[in-house]
C-alpha cells in the first residue's frame, strides 16, 4: 500500500489561542506573525472551547494550537518503570500533543485534551537546561523532546529547532535528539551543531505508515530527510517503535530497513531501537472509536508489569529476531542497536547478552551519542 504524502503537517493547524500572559513575549508575537492565523486569546489558565468531548474531539482538537507557558518543570527523566530495561532518557518538555494522528498513540489515552499546547516561555526552558547540566558536569546527558509531542511537527511555525541546536552546540556533557515522523527538516540547515544534535525518525512497515500513521510523511519522504540531514553532518537515530503484527509483517519491516539503508549512509546512525506494540489498556477503546477500521488492537495481549498491553513473549522474540536479524546484516558495527522497555530474558533470547554485560543501556547508548 502506498502511502499519500502530506506535507507539513503544522499545516492542519487552523486556529492560535494565545495565553493572555504570553502575549508580550517576543517569541509569541514571532509565532502569530509567522503564522497568519485567526488568534483567540485566553486567560492565563484557560483552555480553548472546543466543541464535543473528549476523545471525540481529538481530531477538531488537532486543528486548535495553544501558545502559553509551561507552569511546571521542563527537563525531567523519562516516565520509563522498573520492570523493564530503560535507556536513562531525560525528556525536555516542549509541548504537548501533535497535529498528526497515528492510531497507537499513547498521548490519546495519557493527555486528555485535544489541542496543541506550545510552550514559549522558552528563556525558562535554557534557564532550567543550564542549571541542570551545570549541576552534573561529569554526567552525559542524552535529550529529548519527542516524549510528549513530536519534535519537528510544528517548526515550520515555531523555529524553536534552530534554538535548540545552537545551545546544544555550546554543551559538552550532552546531546540533543529531534524525533519525528514529519520531513520538516529546513529549520536545520546550516546550523552550526558542532556534533551535538541527532536527529531521529520513526519508522514502520508501509502498510502500518500508510493505514495507522495520519498526516505524516512517507517514508520515502522521512529517508530522504535523514540523508539530507547527514549531508549536514547530522548522527541520525531510527526507531523501530510500535512494531505491529499485520498480513505480511516480515516482508513489510524488511522493506523498510533495505530501504532505510538503500537511502541513508550507515555510518551517520548512532542508534536504533526496537520496540514492540504497548499501550494504556483505555486507548483500545479510545481508537477504536476514532479509527474503526483499524483491527490491530483486537490481537492476542497480555498484561505486562508496567500496566499496559503486550504482545506475548513468544511472539515479541519471533518479531524482534526478524528485524534485528534484518538489522544486523546492514547496520555500522558502531551503531547501538537496542530495545526500548524490555526485559533481561527478551534480550538474552534475541541478542544473547542483557544491557549489563556491556555496562548497562545508558552506558551503550552514550557510547554510541559520542563516537560520532
Amino acid at each position: 500500500m502506498n502511502q499519500a504524502s502530506y506535507g507539513d503537517p503544522a499545516r492542519f493547524v487552523t486556529r492560535l489561542h494565545v495565553a493572555e500572559d504570553c502575549l508580550d513575549l517576543p517569541y509569541t508575537r514571532e509565532i502569530v506573525d509567522r503564522a497568519k492565523l485567526p488568534v483567540t486569546v485566553v486567560g492565563a489558565r484557560e483552555v480553548p472551547a472546543i466543541d464535543g468531548d473528549y476523545p471525540a474531539n481529538l481530531t477538531a482538537g488537532k486543528h486548535h494550537l495553544l501558545l502559553c507557558r509551561n507552569r511546571g518543570i521542563f527537563f525531567k527523566p523519562c516516565p520509563g518503570t522498573r520492570e523493564y530495561r530503560c535507556c536513562d532518557y531525560q525528556v525536555l518538555n516542549i509541548g504537548m500533543n501533535c497535529p498528526m494522528d497515528c492510531v497507537y498513540c499513547i498521548l490519546q489515552a495519557y493527555l486528555n485534551n485535544p489541542w496543541l499546547s506550545f510552550f514559549v516561555n522558552v528563556e525558562e526552558l535554557f534557564a532550567e537546561l543550564d542549571r541542570a547540566l551545570a549541576a552534573e558536569p561529569q554526567r552525559f546527558f542524552r535529550i529529548g523532546t519527542g516524549e510528549f509531542t513530536d519534535s519537528l511537527a510544528l517548526d515550520s511555525l515555531t523555529r524553536l529547532s534552530p534554538r535548540l541546536v545552537a545551545y546544544m552546540a555550546g554543551q559538552t556533557n550532552a546531546v540533543l535528539e529531534l524525533k519525528t515522523k514529519s520531513a520538516n527538516i529546513g529549520n536545520l540547515e546550516g546550523l552550526d551543531h558542532r556534533g551535538r544534535t541527532v536527529v531521529a525518525w520513526s519508522l514502520n512497515s508501509p502498510p502500518i505508515m500508510a493505514r495507522e500513521e495520519i498526516r505524516t510523511a512517507t517514508l520515502d519522504e522521512r529517508l530522504q530527510a535523514a540523508a539530507r540531514c547527514a549531508d549536514w553532518g547530522y548522527s541520525l537515530a531510527f526507531h523501530f517503535d510500535p512494531v505491529i503484527l499485520h498480513p505480511g509483517w516480515q516482508e513489510g519491516y524488511r522493506a523498510t530497513v533495505d530501504r532505510l539503508f538503500a537511502t541513508v549512509p550507515a555510518e551517520a546512525i548512532a542508534w536504533i531501537s526496537l520496540g514492540a506494540l504497548r499501550y494504556l489498556p483505555p486507548l483500545k477503546q479510545i481508537a477504536a472509536e476514532r479509527f474503526p477500521a483499524s483491527r490491530f488492537f483486537y490481537q492476542e495481549f497480555i498484561d505486562g508489569l508496567d500496566g499496559k498491553r503486550r504482545y506475548v513473549r513468544p511472539q515479541r522474540v519471533e518479531m524482534y529476531r526478524m528485524l534485528v536479524d534484518a538489522l544486523g546484516r546492514k547496520v555500522h558495527p558502531r551503531t547501538c542497536l537496542y530495545f526500548c522497555m524490555e526485559n533481561d530474558t527478551i534480550w538474552r533470547d534475541v541478542f544473547g547478552f542483557v544491557p549489563g554485560d556491556h555496562g548497562g543501556l545508558p552506558a551503550m547508548l552514550d557510547r554510541a551519542a559520542r563516537w560520532r
